[in-house]
């Protein structure tokens, strides 16, 4: 038997969430956990599926993975779900209809309604899937190492209507690998009159959907619009009338994959809720990155309403057909759509943030990054002319940004002291003010030799802020944010030359250490993750 005719986890197609790591065998799988993602669940659909005989499966759960970074008192954040589901099921076992999990916790989920079933497992723990068509209901059961558990749930033959159902998993900060019959004998015994999976006849076997064979088959479509214009609704009807054909990507989406129904509940109970906002559009950059080196296709569901996020996007999606879907309301309508999502969602949008995407607002051109453009509501001369208004709107409304006013003083005795931040020793301040150290440069300043720091990179020997050149760390070289003394003390904010994971100044974050953030944020006070969700909609996330 051939590879192709192997039945593994998942098949070239949308059967499994861009965040779920499938092994080389495509026979293990776990979940992304690292900084945002720990928050998601993801999940993996086998790449055949029966809907005849009596046929099993199992599962071992191999690891809890640790997830450290995630403040996790009072949370679950281990969790796996295994059974069955349609082809035309989304990733969330257990979430909808004809989509049917049991999971870690003892329970079992279909359409999104829980009960109490089996008992608990744990990390090494195998569980036997077993699916029976013969019976006068198909019976969906389940064994935990080797121990009958019972029917778990009885589905209607008329209703199912002979449709497949397929080894289905969801993964939350765990690794798991399944027995689909490619080992030489089960982890347990199975049932004489049961057969696994792989050894049932290829043509009893029903194979799910494939995806395109090459890139120039891929499709992304970009929303365009402001938010609360439409995009999400023509999304979701165009995803209806193509069912099984996209992923999208979109903040709304990412929410789901978080707000998996007994998490969400937990969340809310312990008050963080809001943590799961603010994390969302943290992950989408990643997905997006993710998904332009996949062969799918894919919508994105953001507003996209800058020349600048247009180009970025569809420069990573390169070979793909790139179209963009333009939803430009008449005012009276946009107004009307916005206020009645409101009074939904119980949240205004940021009047602000709002005025500012309308100044910004370009409609795409077919060049370079577009090969279609379709508008769904007002064609491109009257959102032209809307268009018009609305950045004279924002221009009056928003007041222009004061220029910071640059200090020129050339003495070095008052804001930057011996060079100004340029040559020599100095920096700002250096005796009495902020910094003790520098600005950038080679001890204190600018490389005597050069522009470019080195060798300490944000400001010199004892404090500073620094930049992440070559030979430099993220931070000064040496103490932290006023060495001696004040809020942070020698092993505050940098740590001679690295960025201190533990922060064991006063007042920090213990343990973040995502380098990549840097020094804007901050600087800022705090990280861009804990930005309530508002502040958000200029970056173009919603």
């Amino acid at each position: 038997m051939t590879r192709w005719f192997v039945l593994t986890l998942v098949s070239e197609a949308d059967n499994c969430d861009l965040h779920f790591k499938i092994s080389r065998d495509r026979l293990s799988a776990s979940s992304l956990t690292m900084e945002s993602f720990a928050f998601l669940w993801a999940g993996g659909r086998a790449s055949y599926g029966v809907s005849k005989g009596k046929v099993c499966f199992e599962m071992k759960v191999t690891e809890k993975i640790p997830v450290r970074h995630l403040y996790t008192k009072d949370i679950d954040i281990h969790e796996v779900r295994i059974g069955w589901s349609l082809t035309t099921s989304g990733m969330l076992l257990g979430e909808e209809e004809f989509s049917y999990g049991y999971s870690l916790k003892g329970i079992k989920t279909c359409n999104c309604e829980t009960e109490d079933y089996g008992e608990k497992f744990d990390e090494n723990d195998v569980i036997t899937c077993f699916a029976n068509f013969e019976s006068d209901e198909v019976e969906l059961s389940y064994a935990k190492n080797g121990q009958d558990l019972g029917v778990a749930f009885k589905i209607s033959k008329e209703i199912l209507a002979d449709r497949p159902l397929f080894p289905h998993v969801l993964c939350h900060n765990c690794a798991v690998e399944f027995n689909f019959g490619q080992k030489e004998k089960p982890y347990f015994p199975i049932p004489e009159d049961y057969t696994l999976i792989q050894n049932v006849p290829l043509e009893d076997r029903v194979r799910g959907p494939k995806g395109p064979e090459e890139k120039k088959d891929c499709e992304v479509v970009m929303m365009i619009g402001l938010p609360g214009a439409g995009k999400t609704t023509w999304v979701t009807k165009h995803a209806a009338e193509n069912p099984g054909k996209y992923n999208i990507l979109g903040t709304n989406t990412i929410m789901d994959k978080m707000m998996v129904a007994g998490f969400k509940k937990q969340m809310a109970d312990t008050g963080k809720l809001n943590t799961l906002l603010q994390r969302a559009p943290q992950c989408l950059g990643k997905f997006i990155e993710i998904a332009a080196r996949k062969k799918r296709n894919f919508i994105l569901d953001q507003t996209n309403v800058s020349a600048a996020a247009q180009r970025r996007k569809m420069c990573l999606f390169a070979g793909f057909q790139r179209k963009a879907v333009v939803v430009c309301p008449k005012d009276e309508d946009y107004k009307q759509r916005t206020q009645k999502k409101a009074e939904v969602e119980g949240k205004d949008l940021p009047e602000h943030a709002v005025l500012k995407m309308k100044g910004n607002f370009t409609l795409p051109e077919v060049a370079e990054c577009f090969d279609e453009i379709t508008y769904v509501e007002l064609q491109k001369e009257e959102a032209q002319k809307l268009l018009k208004q609305y950045k004279e709107e924002s221009k009056k409304a928003l007041h222009p940004e004061k220029k910071q006013k640059s200090n020129k003083n050339k003495s070095g005795k008052n804001q930057f002291n011996r060079g100004g931040g340029h040559r020599g020793r100095g920096g700002f301040n250096m005796r009495g003010g902020n910094f003790r150290g520098g600005a950038p440069g080679n001890r204190g300043g600018y490389n005597r030799r050069g522009n470019m720091p080195q060798r300490g990179g944000g400001g010199g020997g004892s404090g500073g802020i620094g930049y992440p050149y070559p030979r430099g760390p993220v931070f000064s070289s040496r103490g932290g944010y006023s060495n001696r003394g004040g809020n942070y003390n020698r092993g505050g904010m940098p740590n001679r030359g690295n960025y201190n994971q533990n922060f064991r100044g006063r007042g920090n974050n213990r343990g973040y250490k995502n380098q990549s953030q840097g020094y804007n944020q901050w600087q800022q006070g705090q990280f861009w993750g804990q930005k309530p969700w508002s502040q958000h909609y200029h970056q173009g996330y919603y």
